[in-house]
């Protein structure tokens, strides 16, 4: 799971932001949203809010990113455009098999060079004091170097820089490092993550083609999401009693018309009063989103996955969004973690739904953007677990809204009036 995600110089953010998904155990509200194991408890969802364009999906691209590094993948990784430095900084804090680990990178995008390198293991105590024990730091600027496996501290000083260590020699000989590169590995396998702008019907398809206990659950989860469809299948093109070829054009988002697997596209058909039809072809934009999200979602429950979902929110229905993080709230989930992007304030939920420090907000002025949680807002400033935070957010007391006055200059453009005087009540 993850507990911390670290950027600087990175995308929208400039000065470092730190986005946490560790649970504040003194408040014991919805005890069945937090993750606890090892003395560790950690949130199992978290909801990023904000307007558009200031750096909700930066934060998703930061995550990527790690993952690219962790897994030793092509790094889609920028600077901040304001900056002057080509060096990005990235840090995460993750469990993995009920241990705490901690890595941070500096990355030269220009010269695609790791100048920096730290991995450590945080332990903790019965009274919940925590220690590092430091497996790796190469740190070229400052000539600091050790490795856990003694043998290596003197060679890494003169190893190449294009690669983070245990993916640039053969590990199997170091004993630490082995671990390590395991680990690092292990962990960013379980982490998906996805646009619902740009979502494949791919894992889905994947799933419906074998008949087991995830396929059911897929196609339960889609029913249950449409009221009026019957049956959700893989099947067979001759079971498919309509003319294709006059069913319309096929659909216009990139994410859900894949060349490739056309046919296979086409096998996967919704039923509707006994008439098995192609879903890409005859379900709605929202079905369709749906159908592709479900095998994440289902996967990422039975297989403890680490569900990463930039626009949650677009085009469903704002009763599923909600059904879905319950899912993962849950007190029968107790692997699984899901982090979100969303504009859909009913989600807004500490009443019902959300501890404090799982609602999150990125916003942005002059001098930087922010990433800060509700739980930095004290009861002082009139925010506790019983207040109605949508309320507050809608007149702009947590911040991270579209300024108002926007719309009083569209209305202005229109010289209505009557508009700006019903905007104003």
């Amino acid at each position: 799971m993850i507990i911390e995600i670290r950027a600087k110089n990175c995308f929208a953010f400039e000065e470092q932001v730190v986005f946490s998904m560790e649970a504040d155990m003194r408040n014991k509200k919805f005890s069945s949203n937090v993750h606890k194991e090892n003395n560790f408890n950690i949130l199992k969802v978290a909801g990023i809010y904000g307007p558009n364009n200031v750096g909700k999906t930066c934060l998703v691209k930061c995550i990527n990113a790690m993952r690219q590094i962790m897994l030793n993948k092509r790094i889609s990784l920028n600077p901040n455009i304001f900056s002057n430095s080509p060096i990005c900084e990235l840090g995460i804090t993750f469990l993995y098999n009920s241990r705490k680990f901690s890595y941070d990178i500096h990355y030269n995008v220009s010269n695609k060079d790791f100048l920096y390198e730290k991995f450590v293991e945080i332990l903790k105590d019965k009274y919940n004091n925590e220690k590092e024990v430091i497996w790796l730091l190469k740190d070229g600027t400052n000539k600091e170097y050790f490795c856990i496996d003694e043998d290596m501290t003197q060679m890494i000083q003169f190893m190449a820089k294009n690669s983070v260590i245990c993916h640039m020699l053969d590990t199997s000989k170091f004993e630490h490092l082995e671990q390590m590169k395991n680990i690092i590995t292990g962990f960013a396998k379980k982490i998906d993550i996805i646009n619902m702008n740009n979502i494949p019907l791919k894992k889905t398809i994947d799933l419906m083609k074998n008949n087991n206990n995830l396929q059911a659950k897929v196609a339960e989860f889609v029913k249950s999401a449409d009221l009026y469809m019957d049956n959700f299948e893989y099947v067979d093109m001759d079971k498919i009693k309509v003319n294709v070829e006059n069913a319309g054009d096929k659909p216009d988002e990139k994410a859900l018309d894949i060349p490739e697997q056309v046919m296979d596209q086409m096998r996967l058909v919704s039923t509707y009063k006994g008439v098995p039809v192609p879903s890409v072809l005859f379900d709605s934009t929202g079905t369709k989103k749906i159908a592709a999200l479900a095998s994440y979602v289902i996967e990422g429950l039975e297989q403890g996955r680490i569900l990463v979902v930039d626009e949650l929110d677009s085009s469903i229905h704002f009763k599923l969004t909600r059904a879905i993080v319950a899912m993962f709230n849950n007190e029968l989930n107790s692997t699984a973690q899901m982090i979100f992007t969303v504009h859909d304030i009913n989600l807004m939920d500490c009443k019902r739904m959300f501890r404090k420090e799982q609602i999150w907000f990125v916003d942005k002025e002059d001098d930087g953007v922010y990433v800060y949680s509700l739980a930095d807002f004290t009861a002082q400033q009139g925010v506790r677990d019983t207040s109605d935070i949508i309320e507050k957010y809608r007149k702009g007391a947590l911040g991270a809204l579209p300024e108002p006055d926007l719309i009083r200059s569209l209305l202005s453009l229109k010289g209505n009036k009557k508009g700006e005087d019903t905007y104003d009540e």
